[in-house]
């Protein structure tokens, strides 16, 4: 299966998706990195692998609808199959959702639909809750309210710095993603056989 991550910031999950394509964990190929930020870090990661990268911010075009047609002039180049968003923070449009309907997959860093939006992990951790977690899901229209994929819990221990917390959910992270798009891979495979 051909995919395309997007990734806005440092990209460590593209780098663990990465690894697992190369390991054959993930049984597809990252076709392309997409950035809207072209400072992000995530840029060098696809760099040193080999990935091609497209980086283009909103600003550069009209309005979000030629945004998303841009992009998916490339999605469409590459063949991509499976949108996978690594830290992409921005809001997914209908030009996008319509041309890929379920093949659009989000992790976010709390335990949905509790704690949904841009500031998770510190949001859980400030609520003083006992236990955050990692949660897969498939993008609406809505911000982290698509349909739940999976979900690991990850406990927050009463003498844990924000740091620590933080580190613990990304270790999550890094293990949840890249079973879940394979688990992806096989029932599209499965499908086509039957």
């Amino acid at each position: 299966m051909k995919i395309a991550v997007f990734a806005s910031g440092n990209g460590s999950n593209f780098e663990a998706i990465a690894e697992a394509v190369e390991t054959g964990e993930i049984q597809g190929e990252i076709v392309m990195l997409f950035s809207d930020q072209p400072d992000a870090y995530a840029i060098e990661r696809a760099k040193r692998r080999d990935i091609p990268v497209i980086s283009f911010s909103p600003k550069s075009c009209s309005s979000k609808t030629d945004y998303e047609l841009r992009i998916l002039h490339f999605l469409h180049g590459y063949q991509v199959e499976l949108i996978v968003l690594a830290g992409y923070m921005r809001i997914i449009g209908e030009t996008l959702l319509s041309s890929f309907p379920s093949r659009i997959i989000n992790i976010h860093p709390s335990l949905l639909p509790a704690f949904p939006g841009k500031s998770g992990i510190q949001d859980a951790f400030k609520a003083g809750v006992a236990e955050s977690g990692v949660t897969v899901h498939y993008v609406d229209q809505g911000i982290d309210t698509g349909p739940i994929i999976a979900q690991v819990r990850v406990p927050i221990h009463p003498n844990d710095t924000l740091a620590a917390f933080e580190e613990r959910i990304h270790q999550a992270e890094h293990q949840l993603y890249p079973r879940v798009i394979q688990e992806i891979i096989q029932c599209r495979k499965e499908d086509r056989k039957s």
